[in-house]
């Protein structure tokens, strides 16, 4: 009987330092056979999943022993958390072990849609030379809106400004006066205003019952034109059929998703063929260094939980 079960993908190194005081089964196949999972989780006291496992239901009263569930990201919408809260297990997400990486991608983002040039490849090797079309826009001067101003919003925000851009931020859950806003020299607003002056977008909220499809047709309709709008947040938060329509009719001007409401996609969507729209996914957080700390916290959450209660 195993002590631990990974369901996702995970540093070696970190995995090794479960193995020398515990049974570890890995198994990133796991992920998409939550039968499998259900049957193999009795007895086991420690569960390390990603974001696409979903601890709930069926999964989680298999898990009639388990301790804690290590999260190897910061997002807990596939978590059960008050179901675990309710049965004392203990939920431990990786926070700020990949802030660097979500950060440095919004930022990447942000620059490709604004600077317009990187969609043309195809054309310009096939001859074209669309120099007055593609003259697009630098980020300096330009206003960075971050929904959300937690940790990762505000490792964005640092990079920005460095950039020369102008910050402002709406997040409900803070006060005007709290002092991360002149901390990252943001300028904290109010979401309509954020919407009718970002020239870029990012969001940094969690999925909830408030945020799901708070960018929708009326939140795109009240952005400029050519502003451009990154997610690396939740899927969920952007209504993606709405984003499709708002690109193919112009009333934005680019958008980046690294996160959908169903992952993986399906195919066959309304995001099939919209233009100047970037898909990735799901990788903004996992570079190869954040993997490396993401895995490293984990693991060491798993294990003092497991050892605080042997």
């Amino acid at each position: 009987m195993p002590d631990i079960v990974v369901t996702e993908f995970m540093d070696e190194a970190a995995l090794d330092t479960l193995r020398a005081d515990y049974d570890v089964v890995y198994d990133p196949k796991l992920v998409d056979q939550p039968e499998a999972l259900a049957a193999l989780l009795p007895g086991v006291r420690g569960l390390i999943v990603r974001n696409r496992t979903q601890v709930r239901g069926a999964v989680l009263a298999a898990g009639t022993q388990l301790q804690v569930i290590g999260r190897l990201g910061v997002g807990l919408d596939n978590i059960d958390v008050d179901a675990c809260k309710a049965r004392g297990i203990e939920v431990c997400p990786a926070t700020g072990a990949n802030d660097v990486s979500v950060a440095e991608y919004v930022i990447c983002g942000v620059m490709m849609m604004l600077r317009g040039a990187y969609f043309a490849s195809e054309e310009v090797a096939d001859g074209g030379w669309p120099r007055t079309r593609l003259m697009g826009s630098e980020v300096m001067g330009h206003t960075l809106g971050l929904i959300g101003f937690g940790s990762i919003a505000r490792e964005t925000a640092r990079r920005a400004r460095a950039l020369g851009m102008d910050i402002i931020a709406h997040d409900p859950f803070l006060a005007d006066n709290n002092p991360a806003f002149a901390a990252h020299e943001t300028r904290p607003v109010t979401l309509d205003t954020l919407l009718a002056q970002a020239d870029a977008i990012s969001l940094h909220v969690p999925l909830t019952a408030q945020t799901r499809g708070l960018i929708g047709a009326e939140a795109l309709g009240r952005m400029k034109s050519d502003a451009v709008l990154v997610n690396a947040a939740r899927g969920g938060v952007v209504d993606e059929a709405a984003l499709a329509d708002a690109l193919r009719t112009g009333k934005i001007g680019a958008a980046m998703l690294d996160v959908f409401d169903l992952e993986p996609l399906p195919g066959g969507g309304p995001l099939v063929g919209v233009p100047n729209l970037i898909l990735t996914p799901h990788i903004a957080g996992v570079s190869v260094e954040s993997n490396v700390r993401v895995s490293g916290v984990t693991a060491a959450n798993v294990a003092r939980v497991l050892k605080e209660r042997a």
